[in-house]
């Protein structure tokens, strides 16, 4: 089970078993669940993870793939615990990225200038951040 804190800035030295999320800076933070040491960064926007937050527990979608780290370790953060997921093989990799970047660039290319505002209108800056 992770733990979770709302910060503005993320903290220097990042502590096992913690998530720190800056909703001024749109990202969490943690350390990889495999014990590896790796700092996880999860930027939170509409092409990349969705945090939610239920009043007592977080939840981020989708699933953390830890690809460039030697543990390729890969999970869920649901309501404050991990649950393990299947790991990919590299062919899997490549598709699963691919598949991020494709979907980035039609987000982003859908003639549609992307300021917060806009955003807004796709869905609630609060809803987004707190899944309601």
């Amino acid at each position: 089970m992770l733990q979770h804190k709302f910060v503005e800035f993320i903290p220097e030295h990042v502590e096992e078993g913690i998530l720190y999320i800056s909703i001024e800076y749109c990202t969490a933070i943690h350390k990889c669940v495999c014990g590896c040491g790796n700092e996880v960064v999860t930027p939170l926007s509409p092409t990349d993870w969705e945090l939610s937050f239920d009043g007592k527990t977080v939840s981020l979608y989708p699933s953390i793939g830890n690809w460039n780290f030697a543990c390729r370790s890969h999970y869920w953060i649901s309501k404050s615990n991990i649950e393990y997921a299947d790991r990919w093989t590299t062919r899997k990799i490549k598709e699963g990225r691919k598949s991020a970047s494709d979907a980035k660039e039609k987000y982003y290319s859908d003639g549609e200038e992307h300021t917060l505002t806009t955003l807004e209108k796709k869905r609630g800056f609060w809803s987004r951040i707190f899944g309601f």
